[in-house]
């Protein structure tokens, strides 16, 4: 299934003079949606957690080459999924999706 959309990377630029932030930047990637599942996740809450295995594969470009210790969450279904593995097979990369990214939201 072909997939456009942003990936999120968490980076520390220096904000004013002498400070540090992490700031997150998105960028617009094309890609293909290689592998579409779902599992929800029971917890002690009267809602249970729900977590995706997709598998996107994206071609590089020479930021998410420099970025990529950086790279955080994918924006699919209009949710931030957390990234739990980076499979390098250059000129792509397969990001594998875990359950909803509550990091960095700056």
């Amino acid at each position: 299934m072909k997939w456009y959309g942003k990936i999120g990377f968490i980076v520390t630029e220096e904000t004013s003079p002498g400070i540090w932030d992490d700031i997150a930047v998105e960028r617009n990637y094309y890609g293909e949606m290689n592998k579409v599942s779902r599992r929800w996740e029971r917890g002690n809450d009267l809602n249970d957690d729900i977590s995706i295995s997709n598998e996107l594969s994206i071609v590089t470009d020479p930021y998410i080459l420099e970025n990529l210790t950086n790279i955080k969450y994918v924006i699919y279904m209009n949710v931030k999924w957390k990234i739990t593995n980076i499979s390098v097979e250059h000129p792509r990369l397969t990001l594998s999706l875990g359950g909803i990214y509550n990091g960095h939201t700056s």
